[in-house]
């Protein structure tokens, strides 16, 4: 999924989702994406705004993946 790169917008929040969810479910799995930034800008931010306003992500984990916000 991090590899796959388009200007489709449905196609960029398919990847946004996939990775809000892994970050939920898997948390320790995804976190290299993200800190990483293998993402592309928009998509990586996207993600952790939707794991963010996720009720199943810790406010500890929250506060660090706001950290990894990319400007």
């Amino acid at each position: 999924m991090a590899s796959i790169r388009s200007d489709e917008y449905y196609v960029n929040m398919m990847i946004v989702w996939y990775f809000a969810t892994v970050l939920a479910k898997q948390y320790k799995a995804a976190l290299p994406y993200i800190q990483e930034q293998r993402l592309e800008k928009w998509t990586h931010n996207k993600a952790i705004q939707k794991a963010i306003e996720s009720y199943r992500i810790g406010d500890e984990a929250k506060t660090y993946l706001r950290t990894l916000k990319v400007k």
